[in-house]
C-alpha cells in the first residue's frame, strides 16, 4: 500500500471517509473544519491516489502542473505541496484558477501553452520534484517529453493520459501502447494503471526521466 504524502489524509465527512486536504474549497467539494474532500471523479491524481498507485509524493515538493484548467486538483496539490506552478492555456479556466490561487501562497497560475515550454522557462524552477500532466491535446507524450527539461534527475512524472484526446477513433489500450512506447524515449515508465473506476479511457502513468 502506497502511503500518502504528508498533507494528505484519510478524513471523513458525513460518515464517508475520503481523501482530503486542507484549504480553501474550489469547486463544491465536502468541507469539515479547514478539511475539504478530495473528489478522486473530478481528480485524476486523486484517482490515482485513491488506486494506490506509487506517485513518489511525500509533500512539501515543488511541483510543475501541466494542464491546470480551473484549479480543481492543482488546488489540492498546492494545499501540501511547495512551490506549485500551474500551467493553463485557456483563458476562461485561468480566470478561476486565479481565485483558486488568492488564498494559496504557493501555487503560481500560469496562463501558457503547455506545449511550448520555452515561454515559461523564464519562470519556472529547474530541477523540480515532480511533473503532474493532464492535457486535453494529441501528442501527450510529446508534451511530457518537451516538460522534462524541468525534471529533477531523480523527478517523478505523474501522466494521466486521455485516449479519446489523441485520437477518438482507436481503442484506448492501442493509443495507451503509442503513447507508453513514445514516453520511453526519454523516460523510464513505473507503473501504470487504467483509471477506468473514476475516470473513462485514462491511463495513469508513474514515469521518471531517463
Amino acid at each position: 500500500m502506497s502511503d500518502l504524502p504528508a498533507g494528505v489524509t484519510r478524513h471523513s465527512f458525513d460518515g464517508t471517509e475520503r481523501l482530503a486536504t486542507r484549504g480553501e474549497p474550489v469547486y463544491g467539494e465536502s468541507t469539515d473544519g479547514a478539511w475539504r474532500a478530495w473528489n478522486p471523479n473530478r481528480s485524476k491524481l486523486g484517482a490515482m491516489l485513491e488506486l494506490e498507485m506509487d506517485t513518489g509524493l511525500t509533500g512539501g515538493e515543488t511541483v510543475l502542473y501541466l494542464g491546470a484548467a480551473s484549479g480543481t486538483t492543482v488546488s489540492h496539490v498546492a494545499d501540501f505541496a511547495g512551490p506549485t506552478y500551474a500551467v493553463e492555456f485557456a483563458a476562461r479556466p485561468a480566470r478561476d484558477l486565479l481565485e483558486a490561487a488568492e488564498s494559496r501562497p504557493r501555487l503560481f497560475p500560469l496562463l501558457k501553452d503547455a506545449r511550448k515550454p520555452e515561454t515559461y522557462a523564464h519562470v519556472v524552477e529547474s530541477d523540480v520534484d515532480v511533473i503532474v500532466q493532464d492535457v486535453a491535446t494529441r501528442g501527450q507524450a510529446r508534451v511530457a517529453l518537451e516538460n522534462r527539461r524541468f525534471l529533477a534527475d531523480d523527478g517523478r512524472l505523474l501522466l494521466a493520459v486521455k485516449a479519446r484526446s489523441e485520437d477518438v477513433t482507436r481503442e484506448p489500450a492501442a493509443v495507451f501502447a503509442d503513447v507508453r512506447e513514445e514516453l520511453s524515449e526519454g523516460c523510464e515508465i513505473l507503473e501504470t494503471e487504467r483509471l477506468e473506476a473514476y475516470h473513462a479511457d485514462h491511463l495513469g502513468i508513474v514515469a521518471r526521466p531517463r
